[in-house]
């Protein structure tokens, strides 16, 4: 089965959940910059999402590029990130309305847990219809980034309970750390060039 139906949908998807959240943002009520102030914890959390989304989309891409071909597994392990990375503008939103409380921030950090587990499990799928030796196996090499990613999610939805605010410094190390770019497919793909 040709990855160019998966690679499209993918990409439909993600523009769909983007559109989404930022249809959820509300324009301030009123001309000054205090009108600014009820809608800026919206902003700042939609910011942080839509991040969250270009790093799935952007790594999603470059995984796709070392893929050959898919087939239902991968179809199924696909459509399972989606899943999770389609919750993105619920909880979003319910943490801009909230203001960033405890129990929408812990669950926006469920979400990104999730999601994080679904990548890792596409991934796999991968490799097991790749095989070791594939170049993707050589792209991902033992993927310390994306295990170690989990495990700050897993931090940031405890840390929330006690002070949402480090559990959303928490998610932004995350994000940054992941908005280094990284070379692993390029690197990859080049020498198969």
């Amino acid at each position: 089965m040709s990855k160019g139906r998966l690679e499209a949908f993918t990409d439909g998807v993600m523009a769909i959940i983007i559109t989404i959240m930022v249809l959820e943002l509300r324009v301030p009520h009123g001309s000054d910059l205090a009108a600014l102030r009820p809608v800026l914890p919206n902003f700042i959390i939609y910011t942080l999402s839509f991040i969250f989304l270009g790093i799935y989309w952007s790594n999603h891409h470059h995984l796709i590029q070392a893929v050959r071909h898919v087939n239902g597994r991968i179809l199924w392990a696909n459509l399972h990130l989606l899943f999770w990375l389609s919750l993105t503008p619920a909880t979003t939103a319910w943490i801009g309305e909230t203001d960033f409380a405890e129990l929408p921030v812990a669950l926006y950090g469920v979400v990104l847990f999730l999601a994080g587990v679904a990548y890792y499990i596409l991934t796999r799928t991968l490799l097991t219809e790749h095989g070791r030796d594939s170049e993707i196996a050589l792209a991902l090499g033992r993927d310390f980034k994306g295990k170690i990613s989990i495990v700050f999610y897993v931090i940031g939805i405890a840390a929330a309970f006690w002070n949402p605010k480090v559990a959303c410094g928490v998610y932004v190390f995350v994000a940054v750390w992941w908005l280094v770019p990284d070379r692993r497919f390029e690197r990859t793909l080049a020498h198969k060039d």
